[in-house]
């Protein structure tokens, strides 16, 4: 989640020679040219040092989206004050709108994701799932897949970062002495989460963002399948000739999720069949079905809290008929379930540094920057190579801001193209420690037993299943090209 190359580029265009107001030339529908103004320059160098601070997150204790949500602020303003002396202040208005009500399509849609997810972790889904890994006795190379197979799997309906978290603590619980294995895990997992939300409208922001737009239906996603299992693979396979041998410490331990956690993930299922549905059927915005999934949600939640009275009675009267003092013990510990509550623990630092990226790179957009990108990367490089090139990019860059930058560029490509972009910007964070959220997340789970230096030893591996997953996805998907 760091940016160099971002700001290198920003600032190369700050040499160019500046402009008055005076002598920018537009016509009153189409928005004036201030890429070469002082309103430009400012909001170009205040982006830059916007996102340099979000890079230093882990430094200064400094959550990202303050950074960026004052930089967004101050950068509307200068484009209010600009386009007022000329005259567009209403174009200014309308693109204000149009970002607002982009950023708030997405804000609802994964404000609904993240409710079901800290349903389920309430729930103690995800605790019953670690607790029967951590029990089984898996050997070292067991425990490599098993947990790399399951963060691929589980990303594409939850986010990348929640599964690998659960995937962490899976690994740190049971074999917490050997930091070798943990860092070659958590690398292990870092690949495997990203390359499964890469596949899936619901398994990253950034396909999710793709899918909004428009730009490949929800079963066109899944021609990714394929090159997302050939970018975990690759590292994978060379990784494991360097597992260690044996087993560690067999660790026992038992959790029972709580009362409606099956059922909350059916009707997460059902909620996500709503969305696809809205959109095949009606071409509404996903959204929809995703609010209609949180009423699903509501109604569940308003039945688990009303019979809740009724079921502690049941168990109290069995436990009390069997001498079963443990269970009487934890009957006093159940809670009822608040579907609000839940709201409030989504991750609003993520979904307001969402905002700041959005309002940020659209005024940016607005003010000429991302046209000029746009004719210079995709129509000298072709639309392949500057796809891999954003996608590697993303490296040091969280995706967000790249995909979202590539599609308010709205170059004109193949779905294959648009797929290819989709691939890349979800995968090419593996290659360091920081190129995604995952990754930065396991850096402070794993009490520095997996570090930067650690996963960067690694990265020409990565850098093999990243080159292999795209010539897949090329030769695979050929015709969508």
């Amino acid at each position: 989640m760091t940016t160099k190359s971002a700001g290198r580029l920003l600032i190369l265009l700050l040499f160019l020679p500046s402009l008055s107001f005076a002598s920018i030339h537009s016509s009153s529908n189409s928005p004036a040219d201030m890429t070469h103004t002082w309103s430009g320059y400012a909001c170009a160098i205040i982006f830059i040092l916007a996102y340099i601070t979000v890079t230093l997150e882990e430094t200064i204790k400094l959550k990202k989206s303050k950074p960026v949500l004052l930089a967004a602020g101050i950068i509307w303003a200068i484009i209010g004050f600009s386009y007022q002396q000329v005259g567009q202040v209403e174009i200014a208005k309308e693109a204000f709108e149009k970002n607002l009500q982009e950023y708030a399509e997405l804000l609802l849609f994964l404000l609904v994701a993240m409710t079901y997810i800290n349903a389920m972790e309430e729930r103690r889904l995800f605790d019953a799932l670690r607790s029967w890994m951590v029990s089984k006795g898996f050997s070292y190379s067991s425990l490599f897949w098993l947990t790399g197979l399951l963060a691929f799997f589980i990303s594409p309906v939850a986010d990348n970062l929640t599964t690998a978290l659960l995937m962490c603590a899976v690994v740190m619980k049971v074999s917490e002495n050997n930091q070798s294995f943990i860092n070659l895990c958590c690398i292990n997992i870092v690949i495997a989460a990203n390359a499964g939300g890469a596949f899936s409208p619901f398994g990253d922001i950034t396909t999710l963002m793709v899918w909004q737009a428009g730009l490949a239906s929800f079963l066109q996603f899944f021609d990714l399948f394929i090159p997302a299992v050939v970018n975990y693979l690759v590292p994978a396979i060379l990784m494991s000739f360097f597992l260690p041998k044996g087993c560690p410490e067999l660790v026992k331990e038992h959790v029972d999720p709580k009362r409606g956690a099956k059922r909350i993930v059916a009707l997460f299922l059902f909620t996500i069949v709503t969305a696809v549905s809205f959109h095949a059927l009606f071409e509404f915005p996903p959204v929809v079905g995703m609010m209609m999934g949180l009423a699903y949600l509501q109604f569940f939640g308003y039945y688990l809290q009303k019979s809740l009275p009724r079921i502690l009675e049941q168990r109290k009267a069995q436990a009390l008929a069997n001498n079963d003092e443990t269970t009487l013990k934890r009957l006093g510990s159940i809670v009822p379930f608040d579907v609000f509550k839940r709201i409030s623990h989504a991750e609003w630092d993520t979904l307001l540094f969402f905002y700041g990226i959005v309002m940020s790179v659209g005024g940016l957009s607005l003010l000429g920057y991302l046209s000029l990108i746009s004719g210079t990367i995709y129509p000298n490089w072709g639309a392949q190579w500057a796809n891999i090139f954003m996608g590697a990019l993303s490296a040091i860059i969280d995706n967000i801001p790249i995909m979202y930058a590539v599609l308010t560029m709205d170059p004109i490509m193949s779905t294959g193209n648009w797929l290819l972009i989709t691939l890349t910007a979800g995968v090419g964070g593996s290659m360091l420690s920081i190129g995604s959220a995952a990754g930065v997340a396991l850096m402070g789970a794993s009490h520095g037993k997996y570090t930067f230096l650690g996963h960067l030893k690694w990265t020409p591996v990565i850098v093999l299943g990243y080159a292999a997953s795209i010539l897949t996805h090329i030769w695979l998907n050929q015709t969508l090209f």
